[in-house]
């Protein structure tokens, strides 16, 4: 048998794809490297710590001005939500500072409704009762359960829904 150029061109190419098809370096096969395999992620919404927790003078007092409690903070449009939890004998007491615009206006009329998922998995809903003299809303959750707290802060402001997830670990 007479080997020319183009032949040897031939099966040098076909080995080389035979070759690549076999390795152990195959993503399709490999599990790991599988989007499949991967667990889905969840989105979750912007929630950043307030500027009243660092210790910079100037981002504490910015903080003041601008409704920083020192606790979660989502921005939602113009509104701004923050949770304040504490640790108490009997339970856990939440703060929600539920405020608007730039100045970070507290909002008094609005009605808000915490779902509190506890680390068991089971469920517990709260009323939030605002508070004028401290100018946010607030609850009692029962209970010492150690573990992480999932929370959904529902906020109605006269029909307009307003709502943020939280968490925290007692």
């Amino acid at each position: 048998m007479k080997f020319n150029k183009s032949n040897v061109i031939f099966l040098a190419s076909i080995g080389l794809l035979f070759l690549g098809a076999c390795s152990s370096g195959d993503q399709a096969n490999n599990p790991a490297s599988s989007p499949a395999a991967s667990a889905p992620t969840e989105i979750q919404p912007l929630v950043t710590t307030s500027p009243a927790m660092s210790g910079d003078k100037m981002a504490s007092e910015k903080a003041d001005s601008h409704g920083g409690q020192g606790g979660q903070v989502i921005e939602s449009g113009p509104y701004h939500l923050e949770l304040v939890t504490g640790k108490e004998a009997t339970g856990t007491h939440i703060d929600f500072f539920l405020q608007k615009g730039d100045n970070h206006e507290p909002i008094p009329n609005a009605k808000v409704t915490a779902q509190v998922q506890l680390p068991d998995g089971s469920q517990k809903i709260l009323d939030m009762k605002y508070s004028a003299d401290d100018k946010h809303y607030t609850a009692i959750l029962p209970g010492t359960a150690t573990g992480d707290y999932k929370l959904a802060i529902l906020s109605d402001i006269s029909g307009e829904k307003v709502n943020g997830r939280f968490s925290f670990s007692r």
